[in-house]
């Protein structure tokens, strides 16, 4: 099964629009369910000069030889430079020391440099295309630089927006766009999809991507299974937790991580652990943790779903303050001595 199986009904919508293109499109859904191959898809489709019934890219034409070797003069990506030229969100390992980071932001200097491409004809007399992935990686004055385009449109010019956060983008910028949301899949088709992926305990890898499925295939083969399993060995203690080893092992464990946001993303982690001691604190499954649903459950008996909500709402304010600079490993300290209270009796 291929992605576009995985998302048939949002493609079905993308070839309604082929007949007339609207100027920009935002395509929008949560992280990891495959948006931004879905709009890849869909700009190689458009681009293709021998596309199929189906509306896919034949991957035999000229065109679609340039989109292979990822020089399509009518097609502009868009993109950090962390991400650029296909790297992967690990971006950053094995740099020099004091070797500036790529950015993790789409620049004003990449919008500007679009003015040339913008007012030129097209190679092939067909659309021009510009993709940017991901939307909300755009400062206030990029997203301007931006607007600026979009509230003059050029014939057979699209662009494609790719968003995961929406609401962060400019409102007029969202204005101008057609929106075009894309959903999880069904449970059972995208378990399918991992399943043909290669994937064991492919529901449960799922459930941990909160029902993406590339994000829990992301998740089953990368060095994000380092930072959950430290994460997890130390909140499974509970009673029998040392808040200051936990927190001196997790920070080791962030410091070694190269993938971006490493702290951050142990408090997402955080986040959805506590969701499922609360939903066992009331006799509920687990909605991430499905292989800890019996360890769930008695830890949830050593506390209760006040104190839980309470420090579910704490957590929120760590995440938020987590991207600050700050002292990590006194950071953790604190998170892991609340985290000890919940099941203190007294």
């Amino acid at each position: 099964m291929n992605l576009i199986e995985l998302h048939s009904p949002v493609w079905n919508q993308l070839q309604a629009r082929r007949a007339q293109l609207p100027h920009a499109l935002l395509i929008s859904g949560q992280r990891g369910i495959g948006k931004f191959d879905l709009a890849r898809s869909f700009a190689e489709s458009l681009l293709c000069e021998n596309a199929g019934e189906s509306g896919t890219a034949c991957g035999k034409c000229l065109a679609c030889g340039w989109l292979a070797q990822g020089n399509h003069p009518d097609l502009r990506l868009l993109q950090p430079q962390a991400l650029a030229s296909g790297e992967s969100s690990e971006a950053g390992e094995g740099e020099e020391v004091g070797k500036k980071k790529p950015s993790q932001q789409i620049t004003i200097d990449q919008v500007r440099a679009l003015d040339d491409f913008l007012h030129v004809g097209t190679h092939r007399h067909g659309a021009r295309l510009v993709l940017l992935n991901p939307a909300e990686a755009m400062n206030r004055a990029t997203a301007n630089a931006l607007l600026k385009s979009l509230e003059e449109p050029i014939a057979s010019t699209l662009f494609i927006l790719v968003s995961s956060e929406p609401h962060r983008l400019l409102p007029t910028i969202r204005s101008r766009c057609q929106l075009l949301p894309v959903g999880r899949p069904t449970q059972a088709v995208a378990i399918q999809w991992l399943h043909d992926a290669g994937v064991r305990n492919a529901e449960n890898w799922l459930a941990l991507a909160g029902g993406s499925p590339l994000l829990a295939l992301e998740l089953n083969g990368s060095g994000e299974r380092a930072l959950l399993d430290s994460l997890l060995a130390q909140v499974s203690r509970a009673q029998g937790l040392d808040p200051l080893a936990a927190a001196a092992e997790i920070d080791k464990v962030v410091k070694a991580d190269k993938r971006p946001a490493p702290l951050k993303r142990a408090f997402d982690w955080a986040q959805k652990w506590l969701f499922d001691l609360t939903l066992a604190s009331e006799g509920l499954a687990p909605r991430y943790f499905l292989a800890q649903a019996a360890l769930l459950q008695r830890l949830a008996q050593g506390t209760d779903s006040r104190k839980l909500l309470a420090f579910s709402r704490k957590a929120i304010q760590y995440k938020a303050q987590c991207e600050q600079p700050l002292n990590s490993r006194l950071f953790l300290e604190d998170f892991f001595l609340s985290y000890a209270r919940l099941f203190r009796t007294s």
